[in-house]
Parts: C-alpha cells; sequence; structure tokens
C-alpha cells in the first residue's frame, strides 16, 4: 500500500516575499501619511453620520422594543433552524444524506465552489450564513410603525451589513481562497494587498476597486467604435453625427439623449453590442450628445442650461447638417427624463420639432423611486449640497459607489474576493470599463435634480417646476412615444417608469424588456437573449398591464425601429459628415468624452 501523501503547496522565494513585503510597507506608510494630512487640512472633521443612518435604525429599535413578544418568536425561529441544521449537518458527517435548510438564489455566485455543497463544514458555515441573513433582513422589515422612507433605508442598509458578512468575504471561510492559499504558499494575499494598495494609491486615499483591466481598452479603437464627426461642441456637450453605412437613409435624423451621469458610449461599446451601429445600419441618419465631465468652472450650470445646450442646441445642429427641422429624439435615463421636461417647453413655445420621443428607462413620476431612494432625505441632501458647494460639483467615485451598492454583491464583493483575497487580476470587461468611466455632476444642476424631482417629486406636477420662466406639464406634450423599461431595473424600477403611460396626452407603445438598466436596453438582436413583452393598451396599473401582456423572445430593437418607421420619413440619399453647414471638428468619439473624472 502506497504512502499517502498530503497536498502539496510551493513556498514562496524568502527573498522575493521579502522584497515584496518592504514594498507593501513602504508604500502603506505613504499611503497613511497622505491620509492623515487631508485629515489635518479639513480638521479632522467631517458628517458623522452623513447618510443619516443611525437615526433609521435607533427609531427601528424603538419600535422593536415595544413588541418584545414578536422579537423573542423570531429568536425562538432562529433557534429552531439552527437545531435543524445541526440535525442536518450531523446525518451527513456520519455518513448519511440530509435536504439542506438553506439554499442560495440560482444566481447567487458567492457559493459556486463545489466545497460550499461537497464539504460538510463548509456547507455549514454556508447554510448558518444564509439562515442568520434571512433572519436578520426579515425581522427589521417586519417591524410595525416605520414609515416608509425608514423602513427602506433600515432594509437596504441592512442587506449592506449581511452582504458584507457573507463567509465568502473572509480568508479562513472561504474554501476557494484556501486552497489558492495552500497552493500558492501564500502568494494570492500578498499579491491581493499590492492590488489593494494600488487601488488606494488611485483613489487618493479612498478605496477605488479596480473592476477590470483599464489598460486593455482605448475609446474609438476597441470601445466607441461606431465611425463619426463631431460636428457641433458648446460648454456641456460635442454633438456626434455618425458615418452612414447605407448608399440611402430615412430622411428624419435620430438624435440620442444619454444621461450625462455616465458616458455615452454604454450604447456603442463593441460593434456586435452597438446599438448605434445596429441603428445606423437600419438606414438611420444618427447624432450622438456626448456631455462634458464638469469642472469648477462649470459648477453654475442649471438642469434649465442642459436642457438649452443639450437637445435644443442639437436639435438646431441637426437642422444645420442634414437640413431637416425635424428630428426622432431618443432619451436614456436621466437624458429621457430632460427630453420630457424639454418636450412639455417645447410645447408651450409651439416648437413641434420632435416627431417622435423614446424613452429609456425614463423617471418621470419620482413617487416610487426604487432603492435610490435611500440616498434622498433632507439630512444626506444637505450634506451632499455641502461638499457639492466646496468643490463645484460631485464627485464621479461617489456616484459611482452609490450605483455599485445598488449590487454589492456583483459590483463590489465579488471583486474584494477575486482581487484582494485570490490575489488575481480583474477580467477585461467592456462593460465594467464604462462602468468604472465615471462623470462629475455639476452643482447647480444636481442639487435641483435632487431636490425637485427625487426628493419634492415636482416634475410631475403641472407647473411643479419651471425651465426659463416656462411651467413644465408633461399633461401638455403630445408628440407619439415609444417607452422602453426593463423588469429588473434597481435604479429606474420598470413599474414607477410606466406611470408616464398616463401622463402624456399622445399615443404611447410602452414595452417592457427582460433583465435590469444596461443589459435590458443593450440587447442586440444577434445575441438572442431574454425577452420582451408588448401590449396594444395601457391600463393604469402596471401590474395590470402586465398580466395581459405578450411575451416575444429576444430583443426588442426590431420592435421600436418597427415602430420608428411610421415617423422616420421617406428615404434620401445618405448623409455624409461635414456635408451639410456644419463642419467636422474631430473624429468620434470626440475629446469630451475622453476626460476622465479624476483628472
Amino acid at each position: 500500500m502506497g504512502e499517502q501523501r498530503g497536498p502539496e503547496f510551493n513556498v514562496p522565494d524568502p527573498v522575493e516575499l521579502s522584497k515584496a513585503l518592504g514594498s507593501i510597507a513602504d508604500r502603506s506608510q505613504k499611503i497613511v501619511t497622505e491620509f492623515l494630512e487631508r485629515q489635518a487640512t479639513n480638521g479632522g472633521m467631517g458628517p458623522i453620520d452623513p447618510l443619516n443612518i443611525g437615526n433609521a435604525f435607533l427609531e427601528m429599535t424603538a419600535r422593536m422594543m415595544t413588541d418584545p413578544a414578536k422579537l423573542v418568536q423570531a429568536q425562538m425561529n432562529l433557534w429552531q433552524d439552527y437545531l435543524r441544521l445541526w440535525q442536518t449537518t450531523t446525518q451527513r458527517i456520519m455518513g448519511g444524506a440530509a435536504e439542506p435548510i438553506a439554499e442560495p438564489e440560482k444566481a447567487d455566485r458567492r457559493f459556486k465552489d463545489p466545497a460550499w455543497e461537497d464539504n460538510q463544514l463548509f456547507d455549514f458555515i454556508k447554510q448558518s450564513y444564509l439562515l442568520s441573513a434571512r433572519w436578520m433582513q426579515s425581522t427589521v422589515r417586519d417591524v410595525d410603525g416605520l414609515d416608509e422612507k425608514t423602513a427602506q433605508k433600515v432594509d437596504f442598509y441592512t442587506r449592506q451589513f449581511v452582504d458584507a458578512m457573507a463567509p465568502s468575504n473572509f480568508i479562513m471561510t472561504n474554501p476557494e481562497v484556501l486552497r489558492e492559499t495552500l497552493e500558492s504558499g501564500g502568494e494570492n494575499l500578498v499579491k491581493g494587498l499590492e492590488n489593494l494598495l494600488e487601488d488606494l494609491e488611485r483613489g487618493k486615499g479612498r478605496l477605488h476597486i479596480k473592476m477590470t483591466d483599464y489598460d486593455a481598452f482605448k475609446m474609438g479603437e476597441n470601445i466607441a467604435v461606431t465611425p463619426g464627426k463631431v460636428v457641433y461642441q458648446n460648454d456641456l456637450m460635442q454633438l456626434i453625427q455618425y458615418t452612414p453605412t447605407t448608399e440611402t437613409v430615412h430622411k428624419r435624423p435620430l438624435l440620442i439623449i444619454p444621461p450625462w451621469i455616465n458616458k455615452y458610449y454604454i450604447l456603442d461599446l463593441r460593434e456586435k453590442n452597438s446599438f448605434v451601429k445596429w441603428a445606423v445600419d437600419q438606414g438611420l441618419t444618427v447624432f450622438m450628445i456626448s456631455w462634458v465631465n464638469p469642472d469648477r468652472e462649470l459648477a453654475a450650470k442649471t438642469f434649465e442650461d442642459y436642457m438649452h445646450e443639450g437637445p435644443l442646441a442639437a436639435l438646431d445642429a441637426v437642422e444645420k447638417a442634414t437640413g431637416e427641422k425635424d428630428a426622432n429624439v431618443i432619451g436614456y435615463c436621466l437624458g429621457g427624463t430632460l427630453l420630457s421636461a424639454t418636450l412639455a417647453y417645447m410645447a408651450v413655445k409651439g416648437d413641434k420639432r420632435v416627431k417622435s420621443a423614446t424613452f429609456f428607462t425614463t423617471m418621470t413620476d419620482f413617487t416610487e423611486a426604487g432603492e435610490l431612494g435611500v440616498f434622498i432625505d433632507e439630512e444626506q441632501l444637505a450634506s451632499l449640497e455641502e461638499r457639492m458647494g466646496e468643490r463645484g460639483y460631485l464627485e464621479g467615485a461617489e456616484m459611482a459607489t452609490t450605483f455599485n451598492m445598488l449590487r454589492a454583491n456583483d459590483l463590489i464583493w465579488s471583486f474584494v474576493v477575486n482581487n484582494y483575497l485570490l490575489g488575481k487580476d480583474p477580467f477585461p470587461f467592456d462593460l465594467l470599463y464604462w462602468n468604472s468611466d465615471s462623470t462629475r455632476m455639476p452643482a447647480a444642476m444636481h442639487s435641483f435634480y435632487l431636490r425637485r424631482m427625487y426628493q419634492e417629486n415636482l416634475l410631475v406636477e403641472p407647473g411643479g417646476i419651471e425651465l426659463d420662466g416656462v411651467p413644465i406639464d408633461l399633461r401638455k406634450v403630445e408628440t407619439p412615444v415609444f417607452m422602453l423599461s426593463t423588469k429588473e431595473d434597481h435604479i429606474a424600477p420598470w413599474a414607477s417608469t410606466y406611470a408616464a403611460t398616463q401622463l402624456f396626452s399622445g399615443p404611447v407603445r410602452f414595452v417592457l424588456a427582460a433583465s435590469g438598466h444596461i443589459a435590458g436596453v443593450v440587447n442586440p438582436p444577434a445575441a438572442e437573449k431574454y425577452s420582451h413583452w408588448t401590449k396594444a393598451q395601457n391600463p393604469k396599473d402596471p401590474m395590470k398591464w402586465l398580466a395581459g401582456a405578450k411575451e416575444h423572445p429576444g430583443s426588442w430593437w426590431p420592435e421600436w425601429y418597427k415602430w420608428l418607421q411610421k415617423y422616420a420619413d421617406k428615404q434620401v440619399p445618405a448623409r455624409a459628415p461635414g456635408s451639410g453647414k456644419l463642419e467636422v471638428l474631430e473624429d468620434a468619439p470626440g475629446s469630451y468624452v475622453a476626460v476622465k473624472a479624476q483628472d
């Protein structure tokens, strides 16, 4: 019988390990020194609780204590679940079979390693975590007497805590990390510490998690690749006209207004998933607004300025470039919110240049604003406005962190495990490159948007806001509308976006796509992924709409183009950028989009 040997692992070279640790020590000291200097500069003072979490949990605790019997019952339920788990684990240790007490959701990638199921110890750790996590979340959700805003905040930050405490996030309770540590002799942890320091250095003392290989992408070469030219620019935007790929095009051009919270090239990542490229191939003359990444000099720019220097200026430029006064217009997310207000403004002015309007995942009624509403209350807004007042803008990293928290396991903790515990470099992924390429927000505009729309919900009120002296009333919009929402949207919940079907006075075609805020929109037909739902009528209740809607396999893009053709007009010879009254300023994607938030 041969000699049994334990698992082998490599011992790192002591000289190289010493050098690596010495370099880490030097860099760590530098980062700590810079952090302390920054603290000394502002006196070390800042909001103790800028997110106003403490008051929410204090109120929850007070409410919970008014019903101790309910709390005791919840505790007893947890102990009973633990006893059942002990029993099933003992059965497995003794060689028997046992059904799990708690299982992760199918989409939960934290427990994908086979050891989480095959090894009794890790299976026990996993199930005990799931039981505790679900008990904690259900307990805080069942507290009576909390107002809706407080309950939402408590639920959100409880989930953040639960996600952070997952056993997969720690060395000693993650089987994949333990295996890698043994096999590499700990080199993964040394590499992970180097990755952590690099992220801290890049964030200048704040953790800026690297989600992809930033050197693998270059705009104009392997992202933002559709050929075109910048034909107009002002303080807030550049206007790109794309090069036609067909001999003839529809007479009426298409203008796209992306959100300025992120950069436009989410609609033009690669050739195979570029909405821009696909639209050009359908014979559309496509124009794209590329918003500036603002600095302190643009701090006073308002929402009204974004309307005048964005869509209104772009419509003027499109007319000069093509000779066509009318246009079809798309607004994506915040770009769609701006488009809705602009259409109401144009209705009062008698301006009928927009012949059709398409909205991608757009909020107009913020009554149910989704989880982003957690970040909108008076205390948080006052703290945010104070910071923006000092700098003149909202830092792009702060906005990115907010969005990442909505999907913390996918956009935060998975990278903590991969980069810092496993010591691996993130995989090159164009979507995550775009997600990391954040933008800043001008102070005046962003404060107006958050207060008037998210906090006060005045856009939905007739005359609730004024732009350039014009009371905005969305009910005056008679433009034909195509609305695209996505079923799993955490940023613009589809049932909330659906409210606009009852606001606009013109015909509204509502389509619901599967997946989320990005993947549900950027879903080319060739991918043959997801599905979408359609229905001719738009009842007031979105759930009634969904109950009677018909599901179709694949992308919604052809459905939209079929609708758009009614407003796209006849075919005319293709128009090249620069062939009209606007000269070419530079090649697409232009210089505005190349500016980084950290520049």
